[in-house]
């Protein structure tokens, strides 16, 4: 693996690489580095990227769609926009108020693994990005979990971070106030999108980015590595 990964991330990589086993979808992915720190932001390849679920918590909780969209430098890849459903394991419950994905719906969805299996090999090569990133990371890393016995450990930048760095306001709770996705697309004079919907709140991320990677840019920061979580 790439030295330029750093030595912690390189050696999980290695670790989950060799419990996932040759040949899965994760081994796969696991095998190409993601962009280097070094890399100009108005070159690196990104993978905006949002998850429903029926609530928050990995460990009892369940995802239920993925939407993602490639960011390509400067360049929302819409060619590359996915929206997949993951076939339910039970009921939906109450949760399906905040993303409207019923009990049928879900029912016609994909497995899990084929679900991973699309979007591990989207990311491939590629940073996570997504707004209050944690869910997504923890999320996936429970399915990769369940499904190859390893661990997905990534490259991310977060939106939400980016937008409390550029805010100055350390003490803003991630999901309320300035910070939520909504409030941070008006903050930089994007429009407003229904929210809770994968693909619409990837697509919606991947705007924010940009708009933030400008702001970044003209105070100094052209690389990966100042907006690295």
């Amino acid at each position: 693996m790439s030295p330029a990964l750093g030595w912690g991330l390189r050696a999980r990589r290695e670790r989950a690489r060799r419990r996932a086993g040759e040949g899965t979808a994760l081994a796969r992915f696991l095998e190409v580095p993601p962009p280097p720190r070094s890399t100009p932001t108005a070159e690196a390849s990104l993978l905006a990227l949002d998850l429903e679920t029926t609530g928050l918590d990995p460990r009892t909780d369940r995802i239920l769609s993925v939407g993602f969209v490639p960011v390509n430098g400067e360049v929302v890849d819409l060619s590359g926009a996915r929206q997949l459903v993951v076939r339910a394991q039970g009921e939906v419950g109450q949760s399906a108020v905040v993303h409207g994905l019923t009990d049928d719906v879900v029912a016609a969805g994909r497995s899990l693994e084929e679900v991973l299996e699309v979007v591990l090999a989207a990311l491939t090569g590629r940073v996570l990005l997504a707004h209050y990133c944690v869910i997504e990371e923890e999320f996936l890393t429970a399915a990769c979990r369940e499904v190859y016995g390893a661990p997905l450990p990534l490259r991310t930048v977060d939106t939400l971070e980016l937008q409390r760095r550029l805010t100055s306001n350390p003490y803003d709770d991630p999901r309320s106030g300035s910070l939520r996705l909504g409030a941070a697309r008006q903050a930089h004079g994007l429009p407003r999108y229904r929210a809770h919907a994968a693909l619409t709140d990837a697509l919606a991320c991947a705007e924010l980015y940009l708009a933030q990677r400008a702001v970044f840019s003209d105070r100094g920061t052209t690389t990966l590595k100042g907006l690295l979580r």
